[in-house]
């Protein structure tokens, strides 16, 4: 019988991941769908393989089977016969070495790993995992979600997706632990800590107890100490041996009642000759924040965010959930408006751009249908291959370098590269009237999960001499900011400064001057791309720079003039 052979499989559609890293664009994580479906394919073919081996080897025990019974059942007069005994010999010889073989060498399991080793490279690694998470718990943060909502797969403004198990819930939780955060390391060891009683097929790789160790450390670690005894207490429940809930429970006791002593007005039976340093501790226990929840049962007790975060970012947050107390409202709103503009241009006289003023201070315009779908689909196609990790300029050394802040993937097309790349610096000049000789190539940039850039300038500030000093065409004046998708949810640009929100559109472009007419920056464009909720934001930008400017926008002593 001849073995079955598993193919090698090709990578089709794939793009080559870059870096890594596949959480921070939403493109490489469709390419690692296809990576998982090639490897489904191997691993069934594997299954098969080893499905067809083992019939084949029980076919060969069928028949020794039935040779060794009628040797069994009377081997004197068996072995009597000489072919009988040539037979056995044989058997030790041919058949039993063949099984052995197959046994040993495994066929189908060295195709498998031999096949299933080219796909390692477009593989998600620990970094992705731990990149994955951190982004669900910033869009908890930012728009406010339930934990209990999110596990269940019910997100509003998304679809329904499978719940997580309790065994997920920690993980999320760990990664939360593991980076010091208490807040929720707390939220989702208490959703995994009620779901592992409500599910009814245990997860053989972690224990209730495990979870109620992670959670009263971190109740702890955030000052609710008499939480966290309780936890501790529910843990030694479980597991009496428990050595670090013993000593937990220990420190827990000494300390709570100490300071039930000092409430009562007395030494509330504490001996004066133990001290604090026998206990290993410092002598005041860790105090309480004023905004604890207190709660007498553990079930009910809710951590609160921590409060130690600038205004700005509780303002961005807001504006990117799109509170009405947060939103500007303009006193004058008849300066918002819609029109048709072809700023003499000829070849917008059949063609105008479709003009609205979305805002005044700064002065941001949304340009509708600017973009055609094919011609996005044309710089999609030409980006994705070469996308790389965003990077951020380095304020004092004028440096790339690579942030938690901004969660993106990016690619920088040249206007040589494609006649539509061409185009559209030639419409962002038509529609500007800036010259583009010295802006900046097209940057297309395609979002991970929960991608998201937080409030930044695009413009070089006064102290920061060594920004575009290699390019030498000045500061950024200008930004052109393409929408190339539709996002189902959140994914807005905000301007924290002055309440500004652009919902994205796909197709349209949004245009603001970074600089005053002075040359001074205009602190108030300020802006921050919101992390995205639901489905895939691509966007790209041209950044126009004064050099050449001097006759297009001329200076003016008047900082407010537009």
């Amino acid at each position: 019988m001849a073995w079955l052979e598993v193919p090698v499989l090709i990578l089709l559609a794939l793009v080559t991941l870059s870096n890594a890293e596949v959480f921070t664009a939403l493109v490489d994580l469709e390419n690692v769908i296809y990576t998982e479906s090639n490897m489904l394919e191997a691993i069934k073919m594997y299954v098969k393989g080893e499905e067809a081996k083992l019939n084949l080897i029980k076919q060969k025990v069928d028949k020794l089977d039935q040779m060794n019974r009628e040797a069994v059942s009377d081997p004197e007069h068996y072995l009597g016969h000489p072919v009988n005994g040539y037979l056995l010999v044989k058997r030790f010889l041919w058949e039993w070495t063949e099984i052995e073989n197959m046994v040993r060498l495994d066929k189908p399991k060295t195709e498998y790993l031999v096949n299933i080793t080219q796909y390692r490279e477009f593989m998600p690694d620990g970094n992705d995992l731990s990149g994955a998470a951190a982004a669900l718990l910033r869009l908890q943060d930012t728009y406010r979600l339930d934990t209990s909502s999110i596990a269940s797969g019910k997100i509003q403004g998304t679809w329904t997706t499978p719940q997580l198990s309790a065994h997920e819930c920690f993980e999320l939780g760990r990664v939360a632990y593991n980076a010091n955060d208490h807040y929720h390391t707390i939220l989702w060891m208490k959703e995994s800590l009620n779901r592992y009683d409500a599910e009814e097929t245990k997860n053989a790789d972690f224990s209730k107890a495990t979870i109620l160790d992670y959670l009263a450390w971190a109740v702890y670690q955030s000052g609710h100490m008499k939480e966290a005894q309780k936890y501790t207490n529910d843990l030694l429940a479980i597991d009496p041996e428990h050595e670090r809930a013993m000593n937990n429970k220990a420190f827990f006791d000494y300390h709570l009642a100490k300071e039930e002593g000092r409430m009562r007005g007395d030494d509330g039976d504490i001996d004066e000759e133990e001290t604090d340093e026998e206990q290993g501790e410092s002598k005041q226990p860790k105090k309480e924040p004023k905004d604890a929840v207190k709660d007498e049962s553990t079930d009910d007790f809710v951590p609160e965010r921590p409060s130690d975060q600038l205004a700005e970012r509780t303002a961005y947050e807001a504006l990117c959930r799109g509170d009405e107390d947060t939103v500007a409202k303009l006193n004058n709103p008849r300066k918002l408006k819609c029109s048709y503009q072809h700023y003499g241009k000829p070849q917008l006289f059949l063609c105008p751009a479709k003009e609205e003023v979305v805002f005044v201070r700064p002065y941001l315009i949304m340009y509708r249908e600017v973009l055609s779908d094919l011609e996005m689909s044309i710089v999609k196609g030409i980006a994705a291959p070469r996308l790389n990790r965003a990077t951020i300029q380095n304020s004092v050394t004028g440096k790339l370098e690579y942030a938690d802040y901004r969660i993106s993937k990016s690619a920088w097309l040249k206007p040589g590269e494609h006649g539509v790349i061409q185009k559209i610096r030639n419409r962002v000049s038509a529609y500007t009237n800036l010259d583009m000789e010295t802006a900046e190539d097209l940057q297309v940039v395609n979002y991970g999960i929960g991608g998201h850039y937080e409030p930044h300038f695009d413009f070089a500030r006064k102290e920061e001499v060594n920004a575009f000093k290699d390019l030498g065409t000045g500061n950024r004046i200008a930004t052109a900011l393409f929408y190339m998708s539709d996002v189902e949810a959140g994914g807005a640009t905000v301007f924290p400064m002055v309440g500004a929100r652009v919902i994205p559109a796909k197709g349209s472009a949004a245009f603001w001057f970074n600089l005053h007419p002075n040359g001074d920056g205009n602190y108030d464009t300020r802006h921050a791309a919101c992390p995205v909720l639901a489905g895939s934001k691509w966007v790209s930008n041209i950044w126009i720079h004064e050099q050449g400017q001097e006759f297009r926008r001329q200076c003016d002593i008047n900082r407010n003039k537009y």
